[in-house]
């Protein structure tokens, strides 16, 4: 009896001890499935700031609502971007609506910034892309959608100023179709008076109309019901785009067409299947929901934020790839700013398990451990001191010296290591998505752009020194994009960024936030060198340091890629396996074979004839003879030396940064900016209609650019704006390569 009464307890506890798991879990899983990780994307003055205040003012989270044109928006914080009305840092921001938790981010517009924008959208689970709806798909908004495809992030479309006289739905979502390649599914309609005023949308499955009141701010709304009473054509308009869509919608949805046919009819489905349908549909990029209203002017932002709800992916639905670390603690870091009486708060999304104050965690890709300071929630410039949080949402964590944005962490090396396993257990099948997504998960954990401007800096006296040393680590902590290089021949600080605006701001925040009166050097153009011709050499060193000998004995040739490669990333050294090199080759020590690699990258970063980095060139390895006791440092300077010989013989080209510049202006000034972008080298690729305007578009090279803002408003007398972002690096003519040359060395 008392073995049965021992057996049933030691039942019952196992039952309450299941129970309460099964419970927490369920929570747990309720709890995170009411979360959404969004960004909100666009190009540059499309809205982005404006909707994000909309949202935060309807929630409830501040009482009065700020304007960007005012300087007094909430998640554009700093002095530079409430001066010059524009977004240079994301910010993050959480709020609540209908029962469910927003972290919002709002990103840069500008391509100076699209390092912002990258880090931001590596955590998001989905986004809100803010289109202009006079101007559709500008060139911004295309590169932020090609950021978000490599990431495979849900979107749906806000087309913003629908207020506007020429604001054009229909273009909008056929610049969609035709630049994006995703069909668009229209889900709302304007209503507008006879004036051309804005007044409301219609919401196409609900067949409802929605009319915002304008004396609270549109902070409430009506919902009416359309019917064919009221007015017959309208009704029969809207009736009929229903059925549109609901057919459009089959083709990327089974379930729906299973529905449609088994009720014979277009007409009789739900608005709830419609809706999960679109879920779907979204989830899996099949299309892209569109929205309409005007922010600036208060609607349709509570339907856009119900529309995030409804259509964008909660974290549960999303990065499936980190379910091996199981309910272990595994967060990205996103982003880093430096506080100034906190420090350095680095941000971090959670994948899963939690974060508490005061915890250690296990940098997995600088294999290091950290402590923990204090645990935040972030509000903008903002932040709640909080004791722990949880899986799905993003914490901001102060404490933390060593971690930089894109680096994973957990709980401890042996987590990483079981996560490891894990995923290559369960993706053994394919060795080649294995690889990716291993080194994806637990390899380099960021992709930076590469620089197209640089210039000199100069703190104004030997006293500012080390305080302008420390801020522009702090600075490159927080935006990669930024490079600091210190130039050991000349001595100076080299500064190298994504633009001139890039440079300037950061030269306004060393001023302003560190109070170092800094001196910057004329902007150059970040060019590069390649080779032309192939070359082979043989290149021996002999030295005696004491009593020891140093000999290497090493062969390489230089190989010029194609010209369709030269902007691409490959392993520059490649060892020779052919019979004769194969044997000599098999030999190399790791520790010498890391000298020799030490030594490409020493002698490719300054080329022969301007000194700029050298790409296009495969590096071959045919021979290596190492003397017994022969140091590192021998090596690496023999192989150095070496490739610097053969760089002189392969016949170097200057290889020079060209623009995808897009120009906006009326049809008055297309010939006078043609003609001058005809003078700056520029090749002209077409001219289209944007309502009013026409836009010009052109590749141009970056040098003839400089100061091109001042020049198009002296031109145009201020009425047209441009937009740039890299294209690809090209090589120069002789002639062009010459007078290159003279304005960088003089001679």
């Amino acid at each position: 009896m008392r073995q049965l009464t021992q057996i049933c307890f030691r039942c019952y506890k196992n039952y309450i001890s299941f129970a309460k798991k099964y419970s927490t879990d369920s929570k747990q899983v309720a709890k995170i499935s009411k979360l959404r990780n969004i960004g909100i994307l666009a190009h540059i003055d499309a809205g982005k700031t404006t909707t994000t205040e909309r949202m935060l003012y309807y929630s409830g989270v501040i009482g009065t609502m700020g304007e960007v044109h005012h300087g007094n928006t909430v998640t554009d914080w700093m002095d530079q971007e409430r001066r010059r009305g524009i977004t240079i840092t994301s910010a993050a921001v959480s709020f609540q609506w209908n029962e469910h938790q927003f972290n919002l981010i709002d990103t840069p517009g500008h391509i100076d910034f699209t390092m912002e924008v990258e880090q931001t959208l590596n955590v998001l689970d989905g986004g809100v892309v803010v289109l202009d709806a006079s101007a559709g798909v500008e060139a911004q908004t295309l590169t932020v959608w090609r950021q978000a495809d490599r990431y495979k992030i849900p979107r749906i479309i806000l087309v913003n100023k629908m207020d506007r006289q020429d604001a054009d739905l229909t273009m909008c979502c056929k610049s969609i179709k035709q630049k994006l390649d995703i069909p668009p599914l229209c889900l709302q309609l304007p209503i507008k008076e006879d004036d051309g005023k804005l007044t409301g949308i219609i919401d196409i499955l609900s067949l409802e109309k929605l009319i915002w009141n304008q004396s609270n701010r549109g902070k409430t709304y009506t919902r009416t019901r359309l019917n064919k009473s009221d007015d017959s054509k309208l009704y029969e308009d809207i009736y009929l785009k229903r059925m549109e869509l609901v057919d459009a919608l089959t083709e990327h949805d089974d379930a729906l067409a299973d529905a449609v046919i088994q009720s014979g009819s277009l007409e009789k489905v739900s608005t709830t299947l419609l809706t999960q349908s679109i879920h779907n549909a979204t989830l899996n990029q099949k299309i892209v929901p569109v929205l309409c209203g005007s922010s600036y002017k208060n609607i349709g932002v509570q339907p856009l934020m119900d529309a995030v709800i409804l259509y964008l992916p909660s974290p549960i639905e999303r990065n499936k790839q980190f379910k091996c670390f199981n309910n272990n603690l595994c967060a990205k870091a996103f982003k880093i700013i430096h506080h100034e009486q906190r420090g350095p708060l680095v941000f971090f999304r959670l994948y899963s398990g939690q974060l508490t104050k005061g915890q250690k965690i296990y940098n997995i890709q600088q294999e290091r451990s950290e402590q923990i300071g204090k645990l935040l929630m972030a509000y903008a410039d903002e932040f709640k001191e909080v004791n722990e949080i949880d899986s799905g949402n993003i914490a901001v964590v102060t404490g933390l010296k060593q971690t930089v944005t894109g680096d994973l962490i957990t709980s401890s090396n042996s987590a990483a290591n079981n996560a490891k396993k894990s995923l290559e257990k369960y993706l053994k099948k394919s060795e080649k998505e294995e690889n990716n997504l291993i080194e994806d998960l637990f390899g380099v954990g960021r992709r930076v752009p590469e620089p197209v401007f640089f210039c000199s800096i100069e703190p104004p006296s030997l006293a500012y020194a080390s305080a302008l040393e420390q801020a522009l680590l702090e600075l490159s902590r927080e935006d990669p994009s930024l490079r600091v290089i210190n130039n050991t021949e000349t001595g100076q600080t080299i500064l190298a960024g994504m633009g001139e605006l890039h440079i300037e701001i950061i030269k306004e925040r060393i001023k302003t936030e560190y109070k170092i009166d800094v001196d910057l050097g004329p902007l150059q153009i970040a060019y590069k060198e390649t080779p032309q011709q192939t070359v082979k050499d043989t290149y021996t060193v002999e030295h005696k340091i004491g009593k020891t000998k140093h000999r290497v004995v090493v062969t390489f040739s230089v190989v010029p890629k194609t010209s369709t490669d030269l902007n691409t990333e490959t392993e520059r050294l490649i060892l020779d396996k052919s019979q004769e090199s194969a044997s000599n080759l098999s030999n190399i020590f790791p520790k010498h074979l890391l000298a020799v690699k030490m030594g490409v990258d020493s002698a490719l970063a300054h080329g022969p004839k301007l000194g700029c980095p050298v790409v296009g060139a495969n590096i071959i390895l045919h021979w290596l003879e190492i003397g017994r006791g022969t140091s590192e440092t021998i090596i690496s300077a023999a192989v150095t030396q070496c490739l610097q010989k053969l760089l002189m013989k392969s016949q170097i080209r200057i290889l020079e940064p060209i623009m995808f510049l897009e120009v906006v202006c009326t049809s008055d000034y297309v010939s006078t900016i043609i003609a001058d972008l005809s003078r700056r080298r520029a090749t002209i690729q077409q001219v289209t209609t944007r309502g009013n305007n026409r836009v010009i578009h052109s590749y141009t090279p970056l040098s003839d650019l400089l100061g091109y803002a001042k020049d198009l408003r002296t031109i145009t007398s201020g009425s047209a704006t441009y937009s740039m972002q890299f294209h690809e690096n090209q090589p120069m003519n002789s002639a062009d390569e010459a007078q290159a040359i003279r304005s960088i060395t003089g001679i």
